[in-house]
């Protein structure tokens, strides 16, 4: 295996921002009042390092859109933060702030300066503070965890991004590895501190180097920074309200139909409908589910998040769990931070129903996300887009605008299920299931459901996908007009 790279954060800075376009905004660093003998580290770490202090911010640009950056130098004793690195990141932080900038910020770093002491290790509060500030004014936060970044950095800077990828095989953990050994006599277990295993456990969003930087920062700014464009996806005219309900035995076929492996998913829209899409996986927390996919997307031009039920990823086996639900409501309050409109997307033959998902507080997780969703003060738009079962399925519907498709259907339980309950078998399946009137017709008819995306027979998954993104976008652009209306504005 190769030896790693460890890139400086001058290189760093020239592979990520656009070729002259770093402007940097620190101060030199006046020593004069420091003991001699640190003194003379200081200027020994700067004569190997070629930088001043162990961290440099500035302004530039990541393919011609603007962000502040904060960038740490490891070879400037360990990238370790004293207190003049801390007040750098803080004024820096500040400006980006006050100058309406995405942050970008790149750690390499043992933690807080031992040279320093407390007085450098408190500085990580005022650091975090400025930074949930900046957070708080709907500012993107984009983090990337370069080899090593433990101690402080990690628990602060390094762990509050809207966005936090790291570079492959980085070690990045709370204590050090060697500290460990010294204070307990045994090695730390091994690859529990790496990139790796962290995006598996969903600590961190994913592992990606730093060559493909650029293009991380590409598609997550377009997502988070640019206006939204007008789509050009193909519309179909929604079923109206008053259609004639379905028969008992169109309510079954229908059912079978949104159980069919082919038929179009979450995965479907965002491949045909998203643009500029990244993934964020993982509660950021140390949990992940596959059976749900938070995403920062432009669907049909319009700039969301999106949280969907993964029925590809759902069975016996992998059910959609607590961690799942816990995952959805961090790209609900991602959402609401951001001011990003949140498109929900419903597709689940139920929630996991296990002695785990009841101790893992299966229950409380659906009612925070529906609790979560009906305070949240972006536009919203629940997609019904096949299976709708059970409480898993409550948990991303109550938006502002409901669209389903015409075959999509909603139940307490599975028409199986509720068969048993009623009748004692599932032979009454099907008659239970048009009694209950779960279908999408019924739904638009009883105003769960506000539009319907009609289905034609032998239509590809792209083709629904394209045409359920094109129904949301209209929806989306609907709300942004009464928003826009609200406070006094025009929207072309």
């Amino acid at each position: 295996m190769s030896e790693r790279r460890r890139w400086s954060a001058p290189e760093l800075l020239d592979l990520v921002l656009d070729p002259g376009s770093f402007e940097p905004w620190d101060e030199p660093i006046d020593v004069s009042d420091l003991p001699e003998d640190y003194r003379a580290a200081l200027a020994r770490a700067a004569e190997r390092a070629g930088t001043d202090e162990s961290v440099l911010t500035g302004r530039g640009t990541v393919r011609g859109r603007p962000v502040a950056v904060v960038v740490n130098e490891f070879a400037f004793l360990a990238g370790s933060i004293g207190r003049a690195a801390a007040g750098r990141i803080v004024a820096a932080v500040r400006r980006a702030t006050r100058e309406g900038l995405p942050v970008l910020a790149s750690t390499a770093s043992g933690g807080t300066r031992m040279q320093e002491g407390t007085p450098a290790f408190v500085r990580m509060v005022e650091i975090s503070r400025v930074l949930m500030a900046h957070r708080a004014a709907g500012l993107p936060y984009l983090v990337h965890l370069r080899h090593p970044t433990t101690g402080g950095v990690y628990a602060s800077w390094g762990s509050l991004g809207h966005i936090t990828v790291a570079e492959p095989g980085a070690l990045v953990g709370f204590l050090g590895p060697k500290v460990y050994e010294g204070l307990h006599g045994e090695p730390f277990p091994e690859g529990v501190q790496t990139a790796e295993n962290l995006a598996a456990k969903g600590v961190i969003d994913a592992v990606v180097p730093a060559e493909e930087l650029p293009e991380l920062v590409d598609r997550a700014l377009a997502v988070l920074v640019d206006a939204a464009g007008r789509g050009e996806l193909p519309h179909r005219t929604p079923l109206e309200a008053g259609a004639q309900a379905a028969s008992q035995q169109e309510v079954w076929d229908s059912i079978a139909q949104t159980r069919e492996p082919s038929r179009a998913g979450v995965r479907h829209l965002l491949r045909h409908g998203g643009e500029s899409t990244v993934r964020l996986r993982g509660t950021d927390e140390g949990e992940r589910d596959e059976t749900v996919v938070v995403a920062l997307t432009r669907l049909d031009g319009q700039p969301c998040v999106v949280v969907g039920q993964d029925r590809s990823r759902q069975d016996a086996q992998h059910p959609m769990g607590p961690a799942a639900l816990r995952e959805a409501r961090r790209g609900m309050r991602l959402a609401a931070e951001l001011g990003l409109p949140l498109v929900t997307v419903i597709d689940t033959p139920g929630a996991e129903l296990s002695a785990r998902a009841e101790e893992g507080a299966i229950a409380g997780e659906i009612a925070r996300c529906i609790a979560t969703m009906t305070t949240l003060e972006v536009p919203t738009v629940a997609v019904l887009l096949g299976q709708g079962c059970g409480g898993g399925a409550l948990a991303l519907l109550p938006a502002e605008v409901v669209v389903a498709t015409e075959h999509a259907w909603l139940s307490p339980l599975p028409p199986e299920g509720a068969s048993i309950i009623v009748h004692g078998d599932t032979a009454h399946a099907a008659e239970l299931a048009r009694a209950q009137r779960v279908g999408a017709r019924s739904l638009l008819e009883a105003g769960v459901v506000h539009h319907l995306v009609p289905e034609v027979p032998g239509e590809s998954a792209r083709d629904l996908a394209r045409a359920v993104v094109a129904e949301v976008s209209l929806a989306l652009r609907r709300s942004a007009r009464r928003a826009a209306l609200e406070v006094g504005e025009t929207v072309d």
